[in-house]
């Protein structure tokens, strides 16, 4: 196979986004059999195969290198596995798609302003309340992380499946590890960042997968593609 394989978004203002974002740098990305196809192609370059795949299957394809090249969130690729960022490269950054991953805690917390405040709580809460603090996320690989890298050990994860930001005020959860753009739902649900409570800042991106076979011949096709692009081939 000498050809490659890009992936976009499938759907929404995501797949609008990196289709125009593809456009303006002289790559039409077609869809022949509409929206509901997930085989797409690009207009002029027979080489490119286009899939239409969630995002978050994406990063996930990437990591294994069944794609070779795709436009998803950094925040999918870090969650995905926590060998994410060492299977693929941020070949450039695309500028929409902007969210910060953090840890938000209740207002009512007035003492919490930053992590090392946040591990005093969580090393307290036992002997207080009977039980571990408890996070509400759907970001459990990079709560897991960044946790330890904060010395934070007792609390457990209450995996969200609805809106995260409601687990404090419902009784479900403490605190929340969210994405959010501007804070203002958190606020809205009477929690608020910590000041050094960032934990990722992402954005789409056009990754290109280090674990898909990438002999001579496919790789130049690749970096004459990311050159077209005016993206970083990488190593």
């Amino acid at each position: 196979m000498t050809g490659i394989t890009l992936a976009v978004p499938s759907k929404g203002r995501l797949e609008e986004l990196t289709r125009d974002w593809f456009a303006a740098n002289g790559m039409t990305i077609t869809r022949p059999g509409g929206a509901r196809s997930y085989l797409g192609a690009v207009e002029g370059h027979p080489d490119i195969t286009v899939r239409f795949f969630p995002a978050s299957e994406i990063a996930r394809e990437l990591i294994r290198g069944t794609i070779d090249i795709g436009v998803t969130g950094l925040d999918l690729i870090h969650e995905t596995s926590e060998i994410g960022p060492s299977a693929v490269h941020i070949a450039k950054p695309l500028g929409f798609g902007k969210a910060d991953c953090v840890v938000a805690v209740p207002d009512s917390w007035i003492d919490v302003t930053h992590m090392h405040d946040l591990a005093d709580v969580a090393s307290d809460f036992r002997s207080r309340h009977g039980r571990w603090m408890r996070i509400a996320t759907k970001y459990i690989t990079i709560t897991r992380q960044h946790f330890a890298k904060a010395g934070i050990a007792e609390y457990r994860t209450v995996e969200s499946l609805g809106a995260t930001e409601a687990a404090p005020a419902s009784g479900v959860a403490d605190i929340v590890v969210d994405i959010t753009t501007t804070g203002s739902t958190l606020a809205a649900n009477g929690l608020r960042v910590l000041e050094d409570g960032v934990m990722l800042q992402s954005e789409a991106c056009l990754i290109v997968s280090r674990t898909a076979d990438w002999p001579a011949e496919r790789k130049a096709l690749l970096y004459t593609v990311l050159a077209k692009l005016g993206a970083n081939a990488g190593a």
